[in-house]
């Protein structure tokens, strides 16, 4: 129940990031997330949409085996170590904030499922 919980704030927290990429990117609440000045989100809309999609798999994968119960541990387990690997690689080339934000929930629901919590 916990690895569960934690697996759904996982999800749902790239799907915030989804919207934020997708979405808000050149509004001033997506460069105020990302530290970015209107001319740089201008001209890397289209990479973070991109961006954003990915993490949009990511979350897809994750609701998937939630959807599938205690059948889904594997398919939970795999995306949950691309978020984060993906993560840690944000936080050594990005932002250390990565780690907090990404990284850190991801083994949190890692652990909980290993544990079977």
């Amino acid at each position: 129940m916990v690895g569960d919980i934690l697996v759904g704030l996982v999800a749902l927290i790239h799907c915030y990031i989804v919207y934020l990429e997708m979405v808000l990117w050149d509004t001033p609440r997506g460069r105020k997330a990302f530290s970015l000045t209107p001319e740089l989100a201008s001209a890397s809309k289209v990479l973070a949409a991109n961006q954003g999609l990915y993490n949009g798999f990511l979350a897809a994968g994750l609701i998937w085996g939630l959807y599938l119960g205690a059948g889904g541990f594997q398919i939970k387990m795999f995306f949950l170590l691309c978020v984060a690997i993906a993560g840690l690689y944000g936080a050594a080339t990005v932002s250390r904030k990565i780690l907090f934000i990404q990284t850190a929930p991801a083994v949190l629901a890692i652990v909980a499922l290993w544990l079977g919590l």
